[in-house]
This record gives C-alpha cells, sequence and structure tokens, in this order.
C-alpha cells in the first residue's frame, strides 16, 4: 500500500469563454465502470450540450479521456492533463460545453478544457491518502489518560471509544509510524496493555 492523492469530494465549477459555456465536473472514483457511469449521468443532465468531454485515471494506471466530437488532443488530453500533473489518482472529470457560435481554435480550446478542469478539481479539493493499521485495546481506567494521549503523539486518531467495566478503543495510525508507536506504547504502559492489529485500510492525511 502506497500514499497517493485523491480527491476530497465531487466538484463543480464553469465559466463562459466567448458565449462558450463550460461546465467542469470533478468526481472521485475507484474503477473504469464508476467512471463510466458518471459520464452518463452527465451526459443525461446535458443532453443538450454539444459535447461531454471526459478523462480519469486510476490508481492501477488505468486511464482515458475522450474529445466527444471536439478536435483531436484539444480537449480530452488537456483535461486528463490536469489530473496527472496534479499527481490525482482514482478520480474523473467531465467537461460540459454549449457552444456559443464562436470557434475558439485549438489553442482556446485547449486553455478552456484545460482551466474548467481546474477549477472542478480546485473545488472538489485534493487531499493525500496515507496507509494506516487499523488497531484496537482494551485498558483500565486510571490507563486511559497516558494511553489516549499517547496515540496523537503519533499522529493516530481514535475512530471509536466504548466506557463500558474497561475501556475500549479503536484507532488508527500510519502504517511507517506503527512500529515506533508500539515500542514507546510497550514501554509507557509496561507491557500491560496489548495493541491488536485489526488490518490496514487507507485514510486522508
Amino acid at each position: 500500500m502506497e500514499v497517493y492523492r485523491t480527491l476530497q469530494k465531487s466538484g463543480e465549477r464553469d465559466f463562459t469563454e466567448k458565449k462558450s459555456r463550460f461546465i467542469g465536473y470533478a468526481f472521485p472514483v475507484s474503477t473504469e465502470k464508476e467512471a463510466q457511469g458518471f459520464l452518463q449521468i452527465i451526459r443525461k443532465r446535458h443532453w443538450d450540450a454539444k459535447h461531454n468531454v471526459s478523462a480519469y485515471v486510476l490508481k492501477d494506471g488505468a486511464q482515458h479521456c475522450s474529445d466527444d466530437g471536439e478536435p483531436q488532443g484539444t480537449a480530452g488530453v488537456p483535461v486528463m492533463n490536469v489530473l496527472l500533473k496534479n499527481g490525482v489518482v482514482n478520480a474523473g472529470i467531465v467537461v460540459t460545453r454549449y457552444f456559443g457560435g464562436i470557434l475558439l481554435g485549438t489553442g482556446g480550446l485547449v486553455r478552456a478544457y484545460s482551466h474548467a478542469a481546474s477549477l472542478a478539481l480546485e473545488d472538489a479539493g485534493i487531499v493525500t491518502m496515507c496507509p494506516c493499521k487499523n488497531l484496537s485495546l482494551s485498558c483500565s481506567y486510571s490507563q486511559y489518560g497516558k494511553v489516549s494521549a499517547l496515540i496523537p503523539q503519533y499522529g493516530g486518531k481514535i475512530d471509536k471509544s466504548e466506557f463500558g467495566a474497561e475501556v475500549k478503543l479503536q484507532f488508527h495510525i500510519e502504517s511507517e509510524r506503527f512500529h515506533p508507536f508500539r515500542t514507546e506504547f510497550t514501554e509507557a504502559t509496561s507491557g500491560t496493555i496489548f495493541v491488536k492489529v485489526e488490518g490496514e485500510a487507507y485514510f486522508c492525511e
């Protein structure tokens, strides 16, 4: 599992260039099927638009773009390049164009589609996803203060707390910080508390 950058949420922005309206949509996806599904949603929403240009890049290396009727290389590639230049994966962008009657030329199209894609990406926000260990432990109430203070020192975040006969915590810590955390945790608690590894998952920083 490696660190990667992706979208925080879906984003949408638009602007007008020489009477043509460009609407950019950015959206997180994890498969080609999801990317194609989102494109179909936009196509149905903007059935009367002249072009719905699309691109996506996935973490597994898969990538695709479409000019959707615009001159070759003036739309799909510029949109995909916005994702690639920002190092964003598991993400797709669709830019809808309502033609305003004025031709933009090759350079104008490239700039317009790139700008629409960048605006959508900015609205969606970019986050860094890090591989983390999902952990759990049980401790006494007298130990809870020390335990809850040590976890955030290593960038850990508590996901769930249960206060019954004893305190049960579920939390996650970046995988690369787990071993130094476990070493200090064992020393701090004199080995009286067992930290169980429940698995691995991605969390945003």
